[in-house]
């Protein structure tokens, strides 16, 4: 019998992620009405905003229907359209909830949430019911060797069927499940790293090593202009983390760096933002200060863009397409330094020859370590902060290019008095073909302190970087604003 005048309210279960939800049903001399599915009120109770793409019902003529133990790879919105049903679920999830239970009794009261890789399993109580469930999955006979399957009967889950199972109307195919210890969980959907050869790529695998659930894709594994690279099954996939990008900041300038940098930063991520919002997945992406023009001192999340050249405006197109995605973090970045040829790099190698740079002085921001902007996308992920745009630099005093140079000079016992500063008017005065650059770079951190995360304070984090190799062991590579004496 329906129980009538209940509050929409959610109940945990043992099982993470499943969520027992009381329904309001108002009846009266005609019969009853519910609002069986509701976006807004459900979110507001908290139920993931699973994205239903299907709609399916299971009539039963007879009590002692029963069916299970199937674990999909989709999500499921269970509920009851007339009859009852006692309920039963396992976790077949790999990780340490595998084998818990649930169970339940349905009416057209209740609803129950079921998260991916959860078995499902019911037993009809009274003749003529019919069971619904939501999906955010269409059906198909390929998805069928994703699913895990068990046993009824098994002796370890112990499910108490009202009805034994010697009594009940079950299929061949589900009397022939495996037990528990036969059963392989199911894997967790998986986080795609692209870009894993870059700098950024670099310190995403070490933040990420050890996870089963990373899987690690350079150019040769996923290139942004392979037409091969895009057929995956996405639907495999929770977290993109696209750390490719086309930074030549001064070549962007020319005819084909233009092409190259609008093709992989701004329609290759258009692209990968489509991708993510058809599959529900989230999208993490890089961005930069080259948005900006540099005249706010500091920059905000929300201040509008204003590129000044090429490599900022393909960046700024990038970001465009990835705030359409539901669920989304752009990180952005300034002066970032990982491993690999960079600014520091290449001022430790000039320290450790002797020369003496001149370096500009007038354009003021903060280093971004590579090893900060991985801690902080993790951070962000499994957090559940709330999605949008997050600025992310190292904290501390803003400093000019040759301020930091002069550090890196003291820092690998040399005399940080070689090192010379320059206007940025004198910079491209000898280099008429550099592209144009942001006086201000400095982000606004408050917003990624307040979910938690603080980062490293500039100075220790460029100590920390130098410290592990000599001056011997650190690659030469290009250096934006230098000039070199000697």
């Amino acid at each position: 019998m329906v129980e009538f005048s209940k509050a929409l309210t959610a109940r945990e279960t043992p099982i993470p992620g499943v969520v027992l939800y009381d329904l309001p049903v108002h009846g009266d001399n005609r019969g009853w009405f519910k609002e069986n599915w509701q976006r807004e009120k459900m979110l507001a109770l908290g139920l993931p905003d699973f994205g239903p793409a299907q709609n399916n019902i299971s009539f039963n003529e007879k009590a002692g229907t029963t069916r299970g133990i199937h674990a999909e790879p989709w999500d499921k919105y269970i509920s009851v359209a007339t009859g009852r049903i006692f309920g039963a679920w396992v976790d077949l999830r790999e990780g340490p909830s595998f084998g818990a239970v649930f169970t339940a009794e349905l009416d057209p009261s209740q609803a129950i949430f079921i998260p991916r890789g959860v078995g499902n399993a019911f037993q009809t109580l009274e003749d003529n019911t019919a069971y619904t469930y939501l999906v955010n999955d269409h059906w198909s006979a390929g998805a069928q060797d994703q699913y895990t399957f068990l046993n009824l009967a098994d002796e370890t889950v112990a499910i108490p069927w009202p009805i034994p199972l010697e009594q009940a109307e079950l299929s061949a195919k589900d009397k022939a499940h495996p037990r528990l210890a036969d059963v392989a969980p199911m894997a967790p959907k998986k986080t795609l790293v692209i870009g894993a050869d870059g700098q950024l790529g670099k310190a995403l695998r070490a933040e990420y090593d050890g996870d089963p659930s990373a899987e690690f894709a350079g150019r040769s594994g996923f290139d942004l202009g392979n037409p091969d690279s895009w057929n995956r099954s996405w639907k495999n996939y929770r977290t993109i983390i696209n750390a490719a990008a086309y930074t030549a900041v001064d070549t962007a300038e020319t005819a084909e760096g233009r092409r190259a940098a609008w093709n992989v930063n701004a329609a290759a991520v258009a692209r990968l933002a489509r991708i993510a919002a058809q599959n529900r997945i989230t999208l993490v992406h890089i961005s930069s200060d080259y948005v900006f023009d540099g005249i706010e001192t500091v920059h905000t999340e929300d201040e509008p863009f204003s590129p000044l050249g090429v490599y900022g405006q393909s960046k700024a197109a990038g970001d465009t397409a990835v705030s359409t995605v539901p669920q989304h973090y752009i990180l952005r970045t300034s002066w970032v330094i990982g491993e690999g040829s960079n600014f520091v790099c290449t001022m430790a190698s000039l320290a450790g020859r002797g020369v003496k740079p001149s370096v500009v002085n007038d354009q003021i921001g903060r280093l971004t370590f590579t090893q900060e902007i991985a801690a902080a996308i993790r951070h962000l992920t499994e957090s559940a902060a709330p999605y949008g745009t997050y600025n992310i630099t190292n904290d501390g005093d803003p400093v000019s290019w040759a301020d930091i140079a002069a550090q890196v000079f003291a820092l690998t016992g040399s005399d940080p008095l070689a090192v010379t500063g320059v206007s940025t008017e004198e910079y491209f005065a000898s280099n008429p073909d550099a592209a144009p650059r942001p006086l201000n770079s400095v982000l606004d951190l408050q917003k990624i302190k307040d979910t938690g995360f603080t980062p490293r304070q500039m100075k220790a984090a460029l100590a920390a970087y130098l410290n592990p190799g000599s001056v011997e062991d650190i690659r030469e590579g290009s250096a934006e604003g230098v000039h070199t004496n000697g």
